[in-house]
């Protein structure tokens, strides 16, 4: 594929998706960036969602681009290009799952009920004062709880929770009835409830803590308030 800079790059960065996916077509660099600026973190999540594994889903999303980026012809509008790129990666997931792990047929998991989800081992850790290091130990912790979910109740948790698709967006990304999507969707939460009642319940007590000079500046404000 012959590459060349069509437009500024400043210009692609608010061009439309119809736009940049016309200026791709015309083999422009820019646009292409643009395009996968655009969709890495979807692509990156739904990939990551059926592998649970950071390196293959970024094998995934790179082979996603190649493919969609030689073969926009086969590109005929008739979704989002956005969704057309998710169904390559969502493609390119499954099927090296299933060349890799031949797994459970998904639609088994509507079967499937609150009792049949074994969970991962949840032991607690308590989180570092830092900021920042708190919320990298929070985010681990949710991505775990995720990773655990089956996979087609995870499938369904990250486009619609995390990627805010609609459900029936979702229903047609995953060849679904919207209401199995909705089924699914309420038991991704029953079951993510459930991880994270195990993991943190034993600091739910500690949340909201108003004790030490909080406590003590309290008691003197309404103690003054009172002798007035």
């Amino acid at each position: 594929m012959q590459l060349e800079i069509l437009r500024p790059q400043a210009q692609t960065e608010t061009d439309s998706e119809d736009k940049l996916v016309d200026l791709a077509r015309l083999g422009g660099e820019n646009a292409i960036r643009a395009l996968i600026k655009r969709n890495n973190r979807r692509l990156f999540r739904v990939a990551r969602s059926v592998m649970r594994n950071d390196a293959e889903a970024e094998d995934i999303v790179q082979a996603t681009y190649v493919k969609a980026f030689t073969r926009l012809a086969s590109f005929r509008g008739e979704s989002t290009f956005s969704t057309w790129l998710t169904r390559i990666a969502l493609n390119e997931a499954l099927d090296r799952k299933r060349r890799e792990r031949p797994g459970v047929d998904l639609a088994e998991l509507d079967q499937m009920g609150h009792d049949a989800y074994a969970g991962a081992p949840l032991s607690l850790v308590p989180l570092p004062a830092d900021s920042e290091v708190m919320r990298m130990e929070l985010r681990a912790a949710l991505e775990a709880m995720t990773d655990d979910l089956p996979e087609g109740f995870r499938m369904v948790f990250v486009l619609r929770d995390i990627e805010g698709m609609s459900i029936e967006e979702t229903a047609d990304l995953l060849s679904l009835k919207p209401a199995t999507v909705k089924t699914r969707l309420h038991r991704a939460h029953r079951l993510l409830r459930t991880a994270i009642e195990s993991r943190f319940s034993a600091t739910f007590a500690d949340i909201f803590p108003f004790d030490g000079n909080r406590c003590t500046h309290m008691a003197d404000r309404v103690i003054a308030q009172l002798g007035r």
